[in-house]
C-alpha cells in the first residue's frame, strides 16, 4: 500500500497563496537563458499549458510571454484531492531586451512542454573589423628621419 504524506499546514499555506496572490497576478514560469554563438536562447518550462493560449509579444525593448493552464477534468466537484501542487491559471514573464538584440527576428518554438525563444544579436552590435587607410603620406610620416644638416 503506497504511503501518502499529508501536511495540513503546507496545504493551508498553498491555499492562502492561491486565494490572496495568484488570483490577482500571473504566476512566474521557470526559465534558463544563455548565449550560443550569435544568438541568445531562452527556455521556459510550461508543461501542460494549452498551446493555443501561448502568446509571445515584442514591444519596444520588452518581450512578453503569456500562457494559460486550465484545470483538468479531474477538478470537478466530485473529486477530493490528496495532493494538488500543479498550479492553474495565467503564467507570464517579461524580459527587457538590450539594444544589442534584434527583437524583430525572434523565433519561438513550443515542444515537449518547453517554449524556446531564439533572439539574434543585432547586426550593429556584432564586432566588425574596421579598415585602416594606409596612404603613402602616412607611411612617409611614420618612417621619416630627422636630417642633421
Amino acid at each position: 500500500m503506497p504511503v501518502l504524506q499529508f501536511d495540513p499546514f503546507r496545504d493551508i499555506s498553498r491555499l492562502a497563496n492561491e486565494v490572496l496572490t495568484a488570483a490577482r497576478t500571473p504566476q512566474p514560469m521557470p526559465m534558463d537563458a544563455y548565449r550560443r554563438g550569435e544568438e541568445y536562447v531562452v527556455e521556459f518550462d510550461l508543461p501542460g499549458i494549452d498551446p493555443e493560449s501561448l502568446e509571445v509579444t515584442a514591444e519596444h525593448n520588452t518581450l512578453t510571454v503569456r500562457a494559460q493552464r486550465t484545470a483538468t477534468e479531474s477538478s470537478s466537484s466530485d473529486v477530493s484531492y490528496l495532493v494538488a501542487e500543479r498550479p492553474t491559471g495565467t503564467f507570464a514573464r517579461q524580459l527587457q531586451l538590450g539594444a544589442a538584440l534584434d527583437a524583430d527576428r525572434v523565433q519561438a518554438e513550443y515542444r515537449n512542454g518547453v517554449l524556446t525563444l531564439r533572439i539574434p544579436v543585432a547586426e550593429q552590435a556584432k564586432p566588425r573589423r574596421i579598415n585602416v587607410d594606409r596612404s603613402d603620406e602616412a607611411r612617409m610620416i611614420s618612417g621619416a628621419t630627422t636630417d642633421p644638416d
